[in-house]
C-alpha cells in the first residue's frame, strides 16, 4: 500500500465547518456562541442530545447554522443512536488534505464538506464501570465507537483539523481563533492531536482492563444465549 506523503499544508486553517458530538456538554454554552461571534458563517453539525443542547443555546440563531448530522449524511441515526457518525461523508471531510487535488475532487463528487474542527468526548465508560454491581452488558453498551473514530481521524489529520476532546481547552481555542482572524494555528492543532490520542488510549485501556477481569460466567449471566 502506497503511503500518502504530504509536503504542503496551511499554518493557519480557517474554521468553517465544526462537528460537535459530546457526552460532557459542559462549556458549550460559552464555546459555541464564541465560535459564531468570531465567524458568523461557521456551520455546525451535531447529533442527538448534543444537537438538542446546541439548539437550546443558540435559540433563534440555530436555524441558520446548525444541521443534524443525519440531514448532512442523508442517513438517519439507528435505534438508540448506535450508528450516527460512521459515514463516508464524515470521514472524507475529516481526512482530506487541502492541497491534494484528488481529495478535493472527492469532496466535490460526494457533496462532502471539509470539516475543520471536531469537538468530541466519549461515552462515560469509566464512570459506568465504577458503579456498584455493573454488568458486562451495561459496560458494553457504553463502549463508544463513532467518537474514537472521529477523534483519531481528526487528530491524524492535525495538518488541517483541530481535534478537541476536553472542555478545558475551549478558552484556548477561542483565544487562538480571535488572535488569528478565525483561524486555528498548526501549533495548537498539534497540541490538540497529542491530547486526543492520549484520550483514546486511556479510554481503550479502561475497556481492556475491565474485560480482562470479567469472567466468562459473568458474560453468560447477562444474556439469554440461544443454542443452534
Amino acid at each position: 500500500m502506497a503511503i500518502n506523503i504530504v509536503e504542503k499544508i496551511d499554518g493557519f486553517v480557517k474554521v468553517r465547518h465544526v462537528l460537535v458530538s459530546v457526552s460532557n456538554k459542559s462549556g458549550l454554552e460559552s464555546f459555541i456562541p464564541s465560535l459564531l461571534d468570531i465567524n458568523p458563517e461557521i456551520r455546525l453539525f451535531s447529533t442527538g442530545g448534543t444537537y438538542s443542547r446546541i439548539n437550546q443555546i443558540l435559540a433563534d440563531r440555530a436555524s441558520s447554522c446548525l444541521t443534524p448530522v443525519s440531514d448532512y449524511t442523508g442517513q438517519p441515526e439507528t435505534q438508540g443512536g448506535l450508528v450516527k457518525t460512521l459515514d463516508f461523508k464524515i470521514y472524507l471531510g475529516l481526512l482530506t488534505e487541502t492541497y491534494n487535488d484528488a481529495h478535493q475532487q472527492d469532496l466535490e463528487r460526494t457533496g462532502a464538506l471539509p470539516i475543520d474542527m471536531v469537538v468530541v468526548n466519549l461515552y462515560p465508560f469509566k464512570e459506568t464501570i465504577s458503579k456498584e454491581g455493573v454488568t458486562v452488558e451495561q459496560a458494553r453498551g457504553n463502549i463508544d465507537i463513532g467518537g474514537p473514530c472521529m477523534i483519531r481521524a481528526s487528530a491524524k489529520n492535525f495538518i488541517r483539523v483541530g481535534a478537541v476532546v476536553d472542555p478545558v481547552d475551549y478558552p484556548k481555542i477561542i483565544s487562538d481563533m480571535r488572535a488569528n482572524s478565525g483561524k486555528i494555528s498548526l501549533e495548537l492543532r498539534y497540541e490538540l492531536a497529542k491530547k486526543a490520542f492520549e484520550h483514546t488510549a486511556v479510554y481503550d485501556r479502561h475497556i481492556a482492563d475491565f474485560l480482562a477481569k470479567e469472567s466468562f460466567g459473568n458474560v453468560q449471566t447477562c444474556y439469554q444465549v440461544m443454542e443452534d
